[in-house]
Order: C-alpha cells, then sequence, then structure tokens
C-alpha cells in the first residue's frame, strides 16, 4: 500500500510518500481501506519528537473507510461497513488496522470525510466541557484556539449547551468565520491581551471553563477565571516551554485538569459519546469544518499548512 510515512522526527519535510507492507488484522480488530485522514495537531507534534514504532513510522491518529477484513472475535462490525477510527498511529496510509474498540459506525448517508473528523476532535472537546469542565446552562466558556478542530468543536458544544462562547484566533477574519458557530465574543490574540478582553467582556468576572489546546496560553487561561473556574488543559499546540504561576488557582478555588481523551477512548462512557456525537453530525445538529483537502501523497504540504495557523478547522489527506 502506499502511505505517509518518515525515518526521523523533525519538519513536514521528513514526510515521504512511499510503498509499504499492508498491514494485517488481527483477533478483535479490523481493517479499513482509507478514505479520509483527519490530520491532528497531536500528528504534527508527534512527527516533530515523538517516538517511531516502526521505520519508516506512519504518524496519525484518526481516519475513516470502510471494514475490508474483520479479526477473530469481532461480531459487532463486518466486511463492507463504513467507520471512523483512531489509534495512536497508522492514519496516513491507505489501509489502517485498528481494535474493532476504537471504529464507530458511520450512519448511511453520511459523508465519510465528516466521519473522519469526530472522535478526536469532538471527543475531547467534549470531555473538556462537560466530563471535566462540569460546564452548565448560563455558564460562560473561553475556547483558546477557537479556529482549531478541537475550538471549533468546543464552541459549538458549548454553544449548544446554553453557555456563553468567548474565543481566542490569531486573526480578525478567523475570528468571524467562527461566528455561525455560535461565537458569541472573538478576541484576537495577536493584537488583544486576552486576560483584559476577557475580564471585559464578562464585566470582570471572568469564565467559568476554559479549554486550553495551546499549552503555552496555559498562565493567561488562569487569569481569565472567575470563582471557581476550570481550565481543561488538553494540548501542547504551542510547542514552547512555559513556566506557569498557580498561586492565582487558590484565592478563587479554582483549578487545572489534565485531559487526555486516549485515556478513557475504549470506555463504555467515552465509546458511546463519541458514536451520539458522530450521529449528531450525521443529522446536521452538529457541523463539521473541513479547511482544505489534500492529496495523501501531499502530506508534506498538508502538515506545513497546518503548521501556518491559517486553517479553520480540519484538514484533510485523501488516499
Amino acid at each position: 500500500m502506499k502511505a505517509a510515512v518518515y525515518y526521523r522526527n523533525g519538519g513536514p519535510e521528513v514526510l515521504k510518500y512511499e510503498e509499504v507492507p499492508d498491514p494485517q488484522v488481527s483477533p478483535g480488530g479490523v481493517l479499513i481501506r482509507v478514505e479520509a485522514v483527519s490530520v491532528e495537531g497531536g500528528d504534527t507534534l508527534n512527527r516533530w519528537h515523538g517516538p517511531l514504532t516502526a521505520r519508516p513510522h506512519i504518524v496519525g491518529y484518526q481516519a475513516a473507510g470502510t471494514i475490508v477484513a474483520v479479526g477473530e472475535g469481532v461480531t459487532h462490525l463486518k466486511v463492507g461497513q463504513r467507520v471512523a477510527t483512531t489509534n495512536a498511529n497508522g492514519s496516513h496510509a491507505a489501509l489502517r488496522a485498528v481494535p474493532a474498540r476504537v471504529a464507530w459506525p458511520v450512519p448511511d448517508g453520511m459523508d465519510i470525510r465528516l466521519a473522519s473528523v469526530i472522535p478526536v476532535a469532538f471527543g475531547t472537546a467534549h470531555d473538556c466541557l462537560f466530563e471535566f469542565g462540569r460546564l452548565q446552562k448560563g455558564q460562560t466558556a473561553l475556547i483558546q484556539a477557537g479556529a482549531s478542530g478541537v475550538g471549533v468543536a468546543a464552541i459549538q458544544l458549548a454553544k449548544r449547551a446554553g453557555a456563553r462562547v468567548l474565543a481566542t484566533a490569531s486573526s480578525d477574519d478567523r475570528l468571524e468565520k467562527l461566528r455561525p458557530l455560535g461565537l458569541d465574543h472573538g478576541i484576537n490574540y495577536a493584537r488583544d491581551d486576552v486576560v483584559k478582553a476577557v475580564m471585559k467582556i464578562t464585566d470582570g468576572q471572568g469564565v467559568d471553563v476554559v479549554v486550553d489546546p495551546v499549552g503555552s496560553t496555559l498562565q493567561a487561561s488562569i487569569g481569565c477565571l472567575g470563582y471557581r473556574g476550570r481550565v481543561s488543559l488538553v494540548g501542547h499546540a504551542g510547542r514552547e516551554e512555559t513556566r506557569v504561576d498557580v498561586s492565582p488557582l487558590m484565592p478563587g478555588n479554582r483549578s487545572v485538569t489534565g485531559v487526555f481523551l486516549g485515556a478513557e477512548i475504549a470506555t463504555d462512557r467515552a465509546h458511546d459519546m463519541i458514536q451520539r456525537l458522530i450521529e449528531d453530525a450525521a443529522k446536521g445538529d452538529i457541523r463539521v469544518v473541513i479547511d482544505r483537502t489534500f492529496p495523501l501523497s501531499e502530506a508534506a504540504a498538508a502538515h506545513a499548512y497546518i503548521e501556518s495557523r491559517k486553517a479553520v478547522g480540519r484538514v484533510l489527506l485523501i488516499p
């Protein structure tokens, strides 16, 4: 099969498009013909400094396609069924083998490209807001990096839960594209002080929940919290090393929780939550935003585009 691979960590230029052996289905697993790859922020981070499980290494968390083989013991999925999948690596390829537990059926008639985006981005956003952020109707949420995949998902999920939604992005143009998704107040972090802007918008009260997929923005996220406010820290997209003063947490009984969907993705709770989100997207209750698509052969260009921070929503690879 063809795959986007690399032999060493580094920038997008390390990605090569090569012929590699087909993966084999394992007991309890499925093999899919990949039809859409959702490139995750974690994919670019792993390319920079993640472990290489093989040489050549195939990076990638998330892809959707059609099952071409099922392993021993799999009874709830079948050949010919369309699924969205996630796993530690292996998405940037024409074929992918994953455990059946991390393959979610795609409803009939749903665009497979949209389904490919749901598990990681929307599942992570849901956990940040509700499982760990405990967001309630009438509260206020701040979404850092609102134009990211997790950000686009979090804006929508927070809004439909009845929250007031603030978000940051690097330009006014990107913020304008987020308003139809439910954004109430946008903050251009390239121009404005985020903490001052949040306090002005909230009349000095701060926000109840911050979703922070950046990491280097954690100090500002803490500074935006109101009394008993919660930060869901879910990524390190900023890549910069950051020292954080946590003393502001104590006077206001505030908290920071690290969130990693992968730690619980095989649980009934997370599995069922992701399946509901896929079905919601199929019905049009939530919107999947795809910024651009690239052929799998141009994976290096896709990664470079993501790292330019120009995208709004997800970037896809099509084998």
